[in-house]
């Protein structure tokens, strides 16, 4: 359990690196609705081990993490490039803004950020609301990833080889129009046209019967398109 306060407690550090976390939002986030005679004594014991662990796996000291205490809560402050969760957003973001014109450099980029990753965003520090907020976030800027990475790969001209993960991603996350329209583009462009006709339709009746809604005017746009075998696509 100490261990696990431990962890939740240097999540919510390092997801406001160099900014000052109250004391009461840690409280909260630790403890939630349970009543302690002296949550700030209680906290303090933990920031304590905390630093006490962080020591012991020489990552404490002026030019690593150090945690600072001021008036009313605590501040992480850590280099630059040392919180994976920044560097996956600074490296997954510049890749994302290189797909349309460097699609190969957009690809190289997106892959290393989401190397990264190593199972779900802050595993076993995400009971508490704001940490879970964050985990959310997080998992869904890495499908972002996933989308962006694809749309290099179509941009690049590699539209058989995302077929079949395309095909896996949306059985994963349906909801999600995108994969549906980047799986359509590369079953057209394989020149699997019914396929990709066959797509809109799944996505249309999945959309319709779990959630109450339409497709979407840019995904209704490409199917018109891949009927019409329009010359852009």
């Amino acid at each position: 359990m100490r261990a696990k306060k431990n962890r939740v407690m240097l999540a919510m550090l390092a997801l406001n690196s160099g900014l000052v976390v109250a004391f009461d939002e840690l409280i909260d986030e630790l403890w939630g609705e349970t009543t302690l005679k002296n949550a700030r004594n209680a906290l303090h014991a933990n920031v304590k081990r905390m630093r006490q662990s962080l020591g012991e796996l020489g990552l404490d000291g002026p030019d690593r993490v150090h945690i600072r205490t001021v008036d009313n809560g605590y501040v992480l402050e850590a280099p630059e490039g040392s919180l994976d969760a920044y560097r996956f957003l600074r490296t997954a973001e510049k890749g994302a803004s290189l797909v349309d014109e460097r699609p190969h450099e957009a690809m190289d980029l997106l892959r290393e950020s989401l190397s990264m990753w190593r199972g779900p965003a802050l595993l076993d520090a995400s009971d508490g609301p704001r940490c879970r907020a964050v985990a959310l976030r997080l998992d869904e800027q890495r499908k972002t990833a996933r989308e962006n990475l694809i749309a290099a790969q179509l941009q690049a001209g590699e539209a058989g080889v995302v077929v079949a993960e395309l095909k896996q991603l949306l059985a994963q996350y349906p909801e999600r129009e995108r994969f549906s329209e980047q799986l359509m583009i590369a079953l057209y462009r394989c020149g699997r046209q019914s396929e990709a006709v066959d797509i809109f339709h799944r996505t249309r009746k999945w959309l319709d019967d779990e959630l109450g809604l339409k497709p979407s005017r840019r995904l209704h746009h490409l199917y018109q398109a891949i009927l019409m075998q329009d010359p852009s696509l």
